[in-house]
């Protein structure tokens, strides 16, 4: 298996990602921190792993919130 040591995300799928981000904030807070349609209108998970690996550019800001976050609070 391939080491990827700068790579923080290294062996979590977006799935993982997407629902520890939900759990931690919830649909509505998800919504008001990043402002795609798949967080603020008839929010899941699977509806937002579609739109997600469509679409780079908010994949990379669900990334970027997820290291962004402290889960231990």
């Amino acid at each position: 298996m391939d080491n990827q040591p700068n790579n923080p995300l290294h062996g979590i799928t977006l799935e993982v990602l997407l629902t520890r981000l939900e759990a931690h904030y919830g649909w509505d807070e998800l919504g008001r921190q990043i402002d795609i349609r798949c967080f603020n209108w008839q929010p899941s998970i699977k509806s937002s792993l579609k739109f997600l690996r469509q679409n780079q550019w908010a994949r990379d800001k669900v990334e970027q919130l997820y290291l962004d976050t402290d889960f231990d609070e």
